[in-house]
């Protein structure tokens, strides 16, 4: 029974509310129909301009064939991203170009974990179990808000372009 994991209740991304980065509740129901490439971001890491840099790049790409990258600011990793969530907002719009929604700043692992990272967690742990080992760990969400798969920090968006290119059926 070690091993024994309890099926999340949600079945779906879409079940969440989550904030936008200004405090506003969003139901993220309104990305049904759409891939999601789900991302906990940072502004002060090591892997932050080539992650921002990749992700505008993608999501300019791919945005009018229902594609959307959800952006989580987190802190919990060395604090890489100080500050509120409204100035990491800027940051990655005006200097990484984003055009994509970032949300309000939240936790990943923990006992205050943002509910919609523990289904994201329970529905694709990694080899070493759920938990997010740093910034820009990324999921990739079919279009009926189900994970198909999870990448490591170190896993270049681009890499991932051909994941994104078969769920979305282009």
């Amino acid at each position: 029974m070690g091993n024994y994991r309890s099926s999340p209740t949600e079945t779906s991304i879409h079940q969440f509310t989550v904030r936008d980065s200004v405090g506003g509740d969003v139901d993220l129901q309104r990305y049904k129909g759409k891939v999601l490439l789900v991302v906990n971001v940072a502004n002060k890491c090591g892997f932050t301009n080539v992650n921002y840099t990749q992700m505008a790049e993608l999501y300019a790409k791919y945005r009018n064939l229902d594609f959307e990258i959800l952006a989580f600011p987190c802190n919990q990793f060395l604090k890489q991203s100080p500050g509120p969530s409204q100035e990491i907002k800027e940051v990655a719009c005006t200097r990484f170009k984003a055009e994509y929604p970032i949300f309000q700043k939240i936790k990943v692992n923990g006992p205050d974990t943002a509910p919609v990272y523990k289904f994201l967690k329970e529905s694709k742990p990694c080899l070493l179990g759920s938990r997010i080992k740093w910034n820009f760990t990324k999921f990739l969400v079919d279009k009926n808000g189900k994970v198909l798969a999870r990448y490591a920090p170190t896993t270049n968006p681009v890499y991932i372009e051909r994941d994104i290119k078969k769920a979305l059926g282009v």
